[in-house]
């Protein structure tokens, strides 16, 4: 449940940054050690300058349930991020979303009905039984917790492929089930499913908008992997046609990319993986290396402002900003942390009791895995 709060006044909105600044300053000097800011990689500058922790979505979860005396969580991210700190963290934590407008694409794309859809018309062709749901980071709670609900797990892009292992068995363990149902990110699973050597033919996009996903029964029968259709509106962005001329234009450079990009891009490329792999790839790079990276902009000037020894470019010459993470600005920030200081809480995210109790199940069955 969301708790809808009062519209910001337009005074956030017409001060200047070195003033908003001052106010979000002197808003956490005030609250002390109540407060925890989480700023996630894709955030602005004007929010990351204040931010306490920066990481991925379940990393700052983690750390906001690690520090229980912070009473309030300002989650600098987008919905589903927010509600999984609310999972995460104690009752007596406060999980605070700056703007609730900022949601994501990609989870939107997977609908609780649509899936739970799916799910009966999958009983009707193959032993559902056998068939192990397993939802990507970036998915709404309702969707986690029809997971756990299912047997199934959580996975992100750092441990997609031990996930993936998990579910379908490998040469350490027997699999759970004959296939997995991957949610909501198509990229994701098929590039992970790809590397772990699974043929394309064993992968099957499943449409919901589509009867039994637009798929034959002796398709659905014969796959191993189900993909449902979504994807992420920024990482789609990026096409094999950017990673050509870039080669072109820098016969030496190096190309990196995020796997919620599509698999020519991903194939293409020198390496690829999540955020935290991005990251750690450019911190190791030798100096002089010239490298364009396949992921949202805000991150990747950020890396090209903390690496001058590096020359970073963002693969999309256009620019390619996640726009519902970009509605985290200073002005939010700085409105949620004075009414916090005068004991209004805005924007709190909430999840119900049951849907975080399932959650929860499938997050801890991921952390078991991993």
């Amino acid at each position: 449940m969301i708790k809808i709060a009062a519209s910001m006044p337009a005074e956030y909105r017409d001060a200047s940054s070195e003033e908003l600044a001052r106010r979000i300053a002197a808003a956490k000097e005030s609250l002390g050690s109540r407060l925890l800011i989480l700023g996630h990689h894709y955030q602005m500058d004007e929010v990351m300058d204040f931010a306490d922790a920066r990481g991925d979505s379940f990393g700052l979860s983690k750390i906001a349930a690690e520090q229980r005396d912070a009473e309030i969580v300002v989650f600098c991210g987008v919905h589903f991020m927010a509600e999984s700190a609310d999972i995460l963290t104690g009752p007596e934590q406060r999980v605070i979303l700056p703007d609730l407008s900022a949601g994501c694409s990609m989870a939107d794309m997977a609908d609780i009905d649509q899936v739970e859809a799916a799910w009966a018309d999958l009983a009707t062709i193959v032993d559902i039984e056998r068939v192990v749901p397993i939802t990507y980071m970036n998915s709404t709670a309702a969707i986690k917790a029809f997971v756990g609900r299912h047997g199934g797990a959580v996975c992100t892009s750092s441990n997609a492929r031990a996930v993936l292992a998990w579910a379908l068995g490998d040469e350490k363990a027997s699999a759970r089930g004959d296939r997995v149902f991957f949610l909501p990110d198509q990229h994701l699973g098929r590039n992970t499913a790809l590397s772990m050597g699974y043929d394309q033919e064993e992968l099957v996009l499943w449409d919901p908008a589509q009867p039994l996903g637009g798929q034959m029964s002796d398709v659905i029968e014969q796959s191993r992997v189900l993909l449902w259709k979504g994807h992420c509106s920024v990482h789609g962005r990026f096409t094999i046609d950017q990673v050509r001329r870039f080669r072109e234009e820098n016969p030496e450079g190096k190309v990196i990319v995020h796997p919620e990009c599509t698999q020519d891009v991903v194939e293409s490329a020198d390496a690829w993986g999540s955020t935290d792999f991005l990251i750690r790839w450019i911190e190791a790079a030798p100096i002089g290396t010239v490298v364009t990276i396949g992921t949202e902009v805000h991150l990747v000037s950020r890396l090209a402002k903390e690496h001058p020894e590096l020359t970073i470019t963002c693969l999309d010459d256009e620019v390619c900003p996640c726009i519902t993470m970009a509605r985290i600005d200073a002005p939010h920030l700085a409105w949620v942390l004075e009414e916090a200081m005068e004991g209004r809480i805005r924007n709190q995210i909430t999840v119900d009791p049951e849907t975080a109790r399932w959650s929860l199940v499938a997050l801890e069955r991921m952390l078991e895995i991993t």
